[in-house]
């Protein structure tokens, strides 16, 4: 005749059985908050990446010809800078049309706007006015860019800077960039200027 209940073997058995599940319970669960982090970082990064390419893309699509004077009321030499933002010089400044003014403020619809790369950070600044104005807030675009190379496409070639003169706009802007997480990236973004071919 049995006795009811288990034995120490079975109760040792099932207790051994119950930890390999609970391990590879919470191993699964740990693989799955790390895929989770991974890619929402992910997420993040292209989120950023788009928001930055939105932003470029509506600046030098509503680029203007017009020059430009500087917080010390020097006339800035050309309508629209661009190269590789080496020492003071930015990458790019322009002036940008369709600044929305919702408010009906006693100002121009036109507004200066200016990127230049701090480390590894993309920032965007604008003056409150065209002329005479410091520089406002840095709007910051992306802080995970690695490199970033900007050229200029002009009648039939690219050029590495822009001096296009007071009246010239280029007719393309490429941007390469390498974005952490993501590699190398390439945009191609047309301006008002000429037209291609």
């Amino acid at each position: 005749m049995k006795a009811n209940g288990f034995t120490l073997v079975e109760v040792m058995v099932a207790l051994l059985i119950f930890g390999v599940i609970a391990v590879a319970g919470v191993t699964v669960m740990r693989s799955t908050i790390d895929s989770q982090t991974i890619v929402r970082a992910q997420i993040d990064r292209v989120g950023e990446f788009q928001r930055l390419r939105a932003v470029l893309k509506a600046d030098l699509g509503q680029a203007a010809v017009r020059r430009t004077r500087s917080e010390a009321g020097q006339a800035l030499p050309a309508a629209f800078i661009g190269g590789e933002g080496l020492g003071s010089a930015p990458l790019l400044g322009m002036v940008r049309r369709g600044w929305e003014n919702p408010d009906g403020a006693p100002r121009a619809s036109m507004q200066y706007v200016e990127y230049r790369l701090e480390g590894r950070r993309l920032e965007r600044r604008v003056r409150s006015a065209l002329d005479g104005a410091a520089l406002g807030e840095a709007q910051v675009l992306s802080d995970h860019i690695e490199a970033l190379h900007l050229a200029f496409f002009y009648g039939d070639q690219w050029r590495d800077t822009w001096s296009g003169g007071p009246e010239l706009l280029p007719q393309a802007v490429r941007l390469d960039l390498e974005i952490q997480g993501m590699g190398p990236v390439t945009q191609l973004f047309l301006t008002p200027g000429r037209g291609l071919g």
